[in-house]
């Protein structure tokens, strides 16, 4: 019986020793929430399964994200969340409604370059850590079709705000994964298309996912 004590109290010490699992931060709005599709199916959660199953720790996401966040909107949110830093990945996709909004592109630069920093910061001041996702183009979806908006405008747009935050990110020497020629591949067919005809589906998100991932692996390994 003291054996089997003794067994347990050292196993016991052992598993309050263990080294946390690495964090993973998603910062964002519809999109990375997954509007429209199960939470599981969502891409940050695509992206810890696939990270799992290439033999990449990593824990379940923390997502501060909600369907139409702007910029500033998000901001806000993160001053007012109990963050737990420092995360070995931290994801930011914002701005696709400053473009719906009507927001001028001098306004994103200012507010994104503001998100980006205290992205930094909550990866332990890493910039290899922190992992810019693009802005898909809403204007190829069925929504987009429906909605009387000009779509070569929107894609325009779309294509101004990501090269802005590409060149703010490569300043601040984040990475960047570009989704946006995905989601304009086959991005208005039915089964790339969540039931509202405007946020992508599991599958599409999938294929996010599949562009995302080795990227991802290099911030959570600090390469």
């Amino acid at each position: 019986m003291w054996l089997s004590l003794a067994a347990g109290a050292v196993l016991a010490a052992g598993a309050t020793n263990q080294t946390p699992m690495p964090r993973f931060l998603a910062l964002g709005d519809s999109y990375t929430i997954g509007e429209g599709v199960a939470p599981s199916e969502n891409w940050p959660h695509q992206l810890v399964a696939a990270m799992r199953a290439r033999g990449v720790a990593i824990a379940e996401p923390d997502i501060l994200a909600r369907t139409g966040w702007t910029t500033d909107e998000l901001a806000a949110a993160m001053a007012a969340h109990a963050f737990h830093p420092p995360y070995a990945l931290v994801t930011l996709l914002i701005g696709v409604n400053n473009q719906y909004r009507g927001r001028d592109l001098e306004n994103y630069r200012a507010e994104f370059r503001g998100l980006l920093h205290r992205a930094i910061a909550l990866a332990g001041a890493d910039p290899r850590r922190v992992l810019v996702v693009s802005i898909p183009d809403w204007g190829v979806t069925r929504f987009g079709a429906e909605s009387g908006r000009d779509r070569a405008r929107i894609a325009r747009e779309i294509d101004a705000f990501n090269a802005a935050a590409t060149e703010i990110s490569a300043a601040q020497h984040a990475r960047c994964v570009d989704v946006t020629a995905i989601a304009r591949d086959r991005g208005g067919a039915a089964d790339m298309l969540a039931a509202d005809g405007l946020h992508p589906s599991a599958a599409m998100y999938t294929r996010w996912t599949a562009a995302i991932a080795s990227a991802a692996r290099e911030a959570v390994r600090g390469d």
